[in-house]
């Protein structure tokens, strides 16, 4: 075991919580959808088969309730996900237009509860980090961030990034959100648009793509002006050309707004090789992105999101739990349950391809400094009014209860985890699935298409009128009654509010080797 192993030289050992539930490989959207539970099962497998239980905490996480869930999204919209099954469908099909459940987010066996699985993991790994638990926590079932206040969207129905969010601000004044998926992501951003509490950070594709959103001129409003960061980028990005991005814009990032607590959406549809992606990032690539921001020694939320190359999204999220726990990964896969699906090479890489980068040097140096003039404008740390926040019962629980003792058919009924059977072909790469299923599955996102209603001019950096516009002449997709109210943000409390800063800015130097 010590060959798959090594200890990173010159890394202070850090406390890592890792989430993972077994229920959530079994869910399936249906046939030829591009988005698959089972890569975080097949993602588990090598880090178990790795070793990595030995360097980390593992738990599985108390699915979040209704009332959880209200935190950001409306009683009604949580309560139409907790009903709707593909047998009663056709009693809410007007309710199904409203809420956005069709296509792109269709209605499967056990929809509410995969939901469930996913908030929980974002917010309890936030809850470990704000009461000084862990230094890093895991959750590769979250990272859904393209979900709204009160509709489904892009394959996210339940924004646990969000509820996650939420929970860390409780306890700390500054939270950033740092993005590397492929896709825009619209959902976190438009939650936070107007407050100075959360920066919110995407580096993705932009242009006739979607979700269509994330333009430079994307600043917030109000008090969230310039607190919304958006870094737009052509096909074909390489490692080297990300990363000279990529690293320049947090560092700026860090020293202007000075968070407490960082959560890092790590979607690995931005490899090269995605389904639907296109961008050209290799798995070291994608993981310097971890590695970067785990080095500032802030607590740090690391979530899943898009990738629909499952392969590759296992390797990918397997070697960056790796980096969380100090170590790297051997480049030979052991032999795990799903070891065939990872031949011909049977290697922990992902490699770029030869595809033409589109973002030219002078275009990522224009657009780079554009970003950096913004980000500079942000006026400080934000004041926070320090208050008590009530907690309710639920909020006290005993964090040594052994999760593993728990009867699993408790929370899923044995009728409804049959049907959760894992279908065939489910694995495939076969045409029917491949390129985002392009005979079964035509979506807005699958195609890379926006709707009409949603669609941007294509960012230039020679359109100079386009890039200096007044950012809130054309918030379209970013309204008042979709953002999280100030009222909805909560204040941390005195004691641990600067506890929570406290412990964030220094690295623990704590062996968590079970």
């Amino acid at each position: 075991m010590s060959g798959l192993l090594t200890p990173i030289a010159g890394e202070s050992k850090k406390r890592v919580c890792y989430f993972f539930d077994s229920d959530v490989g079994g869910f399936h959207y249906g046939p030829g959808h591009p988005m698959k539970p089972t890569r975080i099962r097949m993602c588990h497998s090598l880090v178990m088969n790795y070793g990595l239980y030995k360097k980390m905490e593992i738990f599985r996480a108390k699915p979040a309730n209704k009332r959880e869930m209200s935190q950001f999204h409306t009683d009604e919209y949580v309560e139409f996900l907790s009903k709707i099954t593909p047998s009663n469908m056709n009693n809410f099909v007007k309710e199904q237009l409203k809420y956005n459940v069709g296509d792109d987010c269709p209605v499967f066996d056990g929809l509410f509860e995969y939901c469930s699985i996913s908030a929980g993991g974002s917010m309890e790994g936030a809850a470990r980090l704000s009461r000084n638990k862990c230094d890093i926590a895991v959750n590769w079932a979250g990272g859904l961030h393209h979900a709204k206040k009160g509709e489904a969207s892009g394959f996210c129905y339940v924004n646990d990034i969000v509820l996650g969010i939420l929970e860390l601000l409780r306890y700390h004044k500054r939270v950033l959100y740092i993005d590397i998926d492929c896709h825009h992501g619209d959902g976190v951003e438009e939650a936070f648009y107007t407050t100075d509490r959360v920066m919110t950070v995407s580096f993705h594709k932009y242009g006739e793509y979607f979700p269509g959103t994330g333009e430079l001129r994307d600043l917030g409003i109000g008090k969230g002006k310039y607190y919304s960061c958006n870094f737009p980028l052509r096909d074909g990005i390489t490692d080297e050309s990300y990363k000279s991005v990529f690293e320049p814009v947090i560092t700026q990032v860090m020293q202007s707004y000075d968070p407490s607590a960082v959560v890092l959406q790590c979607g690995t549809d931005s490899l090269s090789g995605d389904k639907l992606g296109c961008l050209n990032l290799s798995m070291r690539g994608h993981a310097n992105c971890v590695k970067f921001v785990k080095s500032f020694g802030l607590p740090l939320l690391l979530l899943g999101g898009g990738g629909y190359t499952m392969r590759n999204v296992s390797r990918c999220w397997a070697y960056e739990t790796g980096l969380a726990a100090g170590v790297e990964l051997g480049s030979e896969i052991p032999v795990n349950e799903y070891y065939e699906y990872f031949g011909p090479d049977y290697k922990l890489d992902v490699r770029q391809s030869n595809m033409e980068d589109m973002n030219t040097r002078e275009y990522l140096e224009r657009i780079k400094g554009m970003v950096l003039d913004n980000v500079r404008k942000v006026g400080g740390p934000p004041s926070v009014q320090m208050t008590d926040i009530p907690r309710t019962a639920d909020d006290y629980v005993d964090d040594n209860a052994d999760e593993d003792m728990d009867d699993p058919n408790e929370r899923i009924p044995v009728r409804q985890r049959q049907k959760m059977i894992q279908p065939d072909m489910e694995l495939s790469d076969s045409e029917d699935e491949g390129e985002g299923g392009r005979r079964n599955h035509q979506s807005n996102k699958s195609t890379g298409k926006v709707t009409p209603s949603a669609k941007t001019p294509e960012l230039d950096a020679s359109n100079s009128g386009l890039l200096s516009a007044d950012p809130q002449a054309t918030r379209s997709p970013h309204t008042a009654t979709t953002a999280v109210s100030s009222e909805a943000i909560p204040s941390p409390t005195a004691a641990e509010g600067e506890a929570a800063e406290n412990n964030g800015s220094a690295a623990m130097d704590v062996d968590t080797a079970k």
